[in-house]
């Protein structure tokens, strides 16, 4: 997977009930410019889970946008998403690695922790993921990161690295400035006004940093 394709938003669905309206503003996201969209659900039964991961993947291939799974190797196969995201205690990423295959992508959770990415890169994860940088809403017992990680990953790592937790597009530019590639949003972003708009403008966020 080209590393210029891991950079970006990174949209992670918030838990809904409403499969029709998660789609409606997934779809906003993408309409914005976001080509990233993990799918993360610890609500759903899995009858529904299989069903809203296959209409994501549709909805995204429309836009040419990356799926990814939170967590569950057999929904990503089932749905012929792109990818998973793995935790720490979610599996061996080296074995995910041999069951995605070589063109699928594989990203790990590494929170504040160094040698987990170290470790995780050498299993053949795409890319990283160091959180929470903020406090987060989402899990508010995380251990804070800190901005010298992605610093250390850009020079030390093949893996792409990725913010996530309690960001928005105020605290943002400090992470990209920083060196991470992806910025993993939940809240901010799906809890915006104009869903749309924001998910431009943190792409724009990334543009600037470009030129």
């Amino acid at each position: 997977m080209p590393m210029n394709k891991l950079r970006g938003l990174y949209a992670v669905t918030p838990d809904c009930a409403d499969g029709t309206r998660l789609l409606a503003n997934v779809e906003a996201a993408l309409a914005g410019g976001c080509r990233i969209v993990q799918y993360r659900d610890k609500l759903s039964l899995m009858s529904e889970q299989v069903a809203r991961a296959q209409a994501l993947r549709d909805l995204t291939r429309r836009f040419g946008a990356i799926l990814l799974i939170n967590d569950d190797l057999a929904l990503a196969a089932l749905a012929h998403a792109d990818g998973v995201h793995l935790g720490k205690d979610d599996g061996n990423l080296a074995a995910a690695r041999a069951i995605l295959g070589p063109d699928k992508i594989l990203g790990a959770s590494c929170y504040a922790d160094f040698a987990a990415a170290e470790t995780a890169s050498q299993a053949g994860a795409d890319y990283i993921a160091f959180g929470a940088v903020y406090p987060s809403p989402t899990k508010p017992q995380a251990a804070t990161a800190t901005t010298d990680l992605f610093m250390q990953a850009k020079t030390t790592l093949m893996a792409a690295s990725c913010a996530i937790g309690g960001i928005t597009l105020d605290n943002a530019p400090p992470l990209i400035a920083a060196g991470a590639d992806l910025l993993a949003v939940i809240t901010d972003l799906f809890s915006a006004p104009d869903i749309t708009a924001r998910a431009a403008a943190y792409q724009r966020l990334f543009e600037e940093a470009q030129s």
